[in-house]
């Protein structure tokens, strides 16, 4: 068995073994997301927590973990009774991102159910994270029909496994704890609430820092056992530590003062529900009990705020989480005053995740939109031109809703929201031979197959005699994520600022719309001689975002140059992901003026993507009174619709995606 890095050894990330720590005191808290650039720790400090938990007592023989002192009277294996039992390990139960929903929940053994009508049930991943934690690596990566289970045993505290009216339940309570690193997308929000608390993290800038991070690690590598044993004694008090707080955890008194605090903070920054006032004091608490203290002070409650809510604000979807420590100050101030006399609140106890106390300042500027970190910006924030042949930046006009531009047919790719496919979830369209493992059953049709052998089977009882020929999958339709590659003419002819700002709102309601779909994105733009790829495709629509704010204007039209980019970039990613299906969405006026002959040579450009039946819309950004309808013409080589912006709105567009089906027809 591989030794785990010491969670003592962990150099800095005071956040993280904090969040961490206090769910281990706790696990009433709701567990921890991390979130951070990549090869910062954050894998390791999870994967080194289990070794620090106490052990937990369980029945004999049990494949679900219950309690000798209250056993689940549903379980599986039951029923128990109640009384002496055996101890193990905590364990760290891992959930791979491409894991199927049997490997999850359990797999139900059809056959036998429909022909000997037992349960044959194999426990999942959930039965074995039970009073232990769930890990889950990139967890915004992790499938929809996934999240879904995941967030139905978070919960209700148990898992059902239902194939056909054959239904097995087990009890499934584990601390969830995920990483990602939010370059690769976002999480969706009902699965980011059910996070009791978030911690971001980065790697130091001190160069002492990481030389000490280096020197451990190739310690580590060189000799895992002697590694961990120079740590063995730090490992042990802090394993000590948290049975004592945990010991501790139900004298703690969280007074009215306190209370009132975290209500006032909840109210202040507007967040969604009662969850965060609720995980704010069990943070509290747990932070009280650490600290070997029996009453919840002010600094208790400004770092449960800290931990809790960050990702619980309301904000839109392209904002940075974060929390106002002037604002949080203010609050806690005025509903309570207990701290008055001590602005700089102690930290507690030095050790491995630190006490009661506030975390060390990023050195990083941090705020949403801070013009002093935009060198274009002049005064009142407005950019200012940077040349006399190029336009910096304007800013975005308000986003608005968009009505669903889907692609054309039938597809097979990742789950999303976008166009129709075929998927392992949705309403039923027919049936088929399983290939491979049978995952959803048609039993009509299961039914079926089987009648017409059962004399030649000799059946003699009541039960179908069922062989696995005869067993049917089940064909479902569902919806798929697409790859929407923007394509955004960033030429003088786009430059005029009111123009630029509406074309940019324009994308960035796209793009929202791209989010709450689940889809991949691009940016390819264009402008003075040539196309660049601004953003390659990825899962974060958060980074287009961020490009197209700062994406200036200025120079020629080579709309050819940008749509043979787009072409190559749709190629290299049908090699990477065969199954998603793009949708193009060209940005432009249609005034090509790059290089000999720009429009025939837009037109045989664009001509490329009907060939390779790629759907398109074209967002039509030409205005004045003179109108060429150069938009249109591409529309038509591309084999898609065009779209003004005014059109592009959800109550101007009704007819936008059956325009796009008919031509592609």
């Amino acid at each position: 068995m591989t030794t785990p890095f010491p969670f003592t050894a962990v150099v800095g990330q005071d956040d993280l073994r904090l969040a961490l720590l206090l769910n281990a005191v706790s696990p009433a808290v709701g567990g921890v997301l991390v979130r951070g650039e990549k090869g910062t720790a954050k894998s390791t400090a999870v994967r080194a927590l289990s070794a620090l938990l106490p052990e937990v007592p369980v029945v004999p023989g049990c494949r679900f973990s219950c309690d000798p002192a209250s056993p689940d009277p549903g379980c599986p294996d039951g029923p128990h009774e109640a009384g002496g039992g055996a101890e193990r390990p905590a364990r760290m139960v891992e959930l791979p991102v491409g894991a199927s929903e049997d490997r999850l929940v359990g797999a139900l053994d059809i056959e036998r159910a429909l022909s000997e009508g037992v349960k044959a049930f194999e426990p999942g991943l959930l039965a074995d994270a039970h009073r232990g934690i769930l890990y889950v690596d990139e967890v915004n990566l992790l499938h929809d029909h996934l999240v879904d289970l995941l967030l139905d045993a978070a919960a209700m505290g148990a898992s059902y496994v239902e194939r056909e009216g054959v239904s097995v339940r087990h009890a499934a309570r584990f601390l969830l704890v995920g990483t990602m690193n939010p370059e690769e997308g976002e999480l969706r929000p009902q699965l980011l609430d059910r996070f009791g608390l978030t911690v971001e993290v980065a790697a130091s800038r001190e160069p002492d820092q990481r030389v000490e991070v280096v020197r451990r690690r190739l310690a580590y590598d060189d000799d895992p056992a002697a590694f961990a044993a120079r740590w063995a004694e730090e490992e042990a008090a802090v394993r000590a530590r948290i049975v004592a707080a945990r010991e501790l955890l139900p004298a703690v008194r969280l007074g009215d003062g306190a209370l009132r605090q975290i209500a006032a903070t909840c109210a202040a920054f507007e967040v969604d529900g009662m969850r965060a006032d609720i995980v704010m004091a069990r943070t509290a608490t747990a932070l009280a009990a650490w600290a070997g203290r029996t009453d919840v002070l002010a600094e208790d409650v400004r770092q449960a705020a800290l931990l809790a809510l960050p990702h619980r604000r309301r904000r839109n979807p392209f904002d940075a989480p974060g929390l106002d420590e002037d604002k949080l100050d203010e609050t806690l101030e005025e509903f309570g005053g207990s701290d008055d006399d001590d602005p700089d609140p102690d930290p507690g106890p030095d050790g491995p995740g630190g006490g009661g106390g506030q975390p060390e300042p990023d050195d990083a500027p941090q705020g949403d939109g801070d013009t002093a970190a935009r060198p274009e910006a002049g005064e009142g924030g407005q950019p200012q031109p940077s040349g006399a042949g190029e336009q910096s930046a304007a800013r975005a006009s308000e986003p608005f809703r968009t009505k669903v531009l889907s692609v054309p047919g039938i597809g097979e790719g990742a789950a999303g929201r976008r166009s129709r496919a075929r998927t392992e979830h949705g309403r039923t369209t027919g049936a088929r031979r399983p290939r491979g493992a049978l995952t959803k059953l048609h039993l009509a049709a299961t039914v079926q197959a089987a009648a017409p052998h059962q004399r030649a089977r000799g059946r003699s009882g009541p039960g179908l005699v069922v062989r696995r020929d005869d067993l049917r999958q089940a064909t479902r339709e569902g919806r798929e994520g697409n790859l929407v590659l923007f394509v955004v003419d960033a030429s003088g002819s786009m430059a005029a600022r009111q123009r630029m700002s509406a074309v940019k709102g324009a994308v960035l309601s796209l793009l929202l719309d791209a989010y709450q779909r689940r889809d991949k994105v691009g940016l390819v733009t264009f402008r003075g001689t040539a196309a660049d790829v601004a953003l390659p495709p990825t899962s974060s629509v958060d980074a287009a975002a961020a490009r197209l704010e700062t994406l200036p204007t200025g120079g020629r039209t080579p709309l050819a140059a940008g749509l043979l980019r787009a072409h190559d970039v749709l190629r290299v990613e049908r090699l990477r992901d065969p199954a998603r299906r793009p949708l193009v969405v060209l940005v432009t006026d249609g005034r090509a003026t790059g290089g000999p002959e720009p429009v025939a040579l837009a037109g045989r450009a664009a001509r490329l993507f009907a060939a390779d039946s790629v759907a398109s819309v074209v967002v039509d950004c030409e205005s004045g009174p003179v109108r060429l309808g150069l938009a249109g013409q591409i529309a038509g080589e591309l084999g898609g619709t065009a779209v003004t912006l005014d059109e592009l709105r959800a109550d101007s567009i009704a007819g936008l995606v059956k325009d796009v089906q008919r031509r592609a027809a």
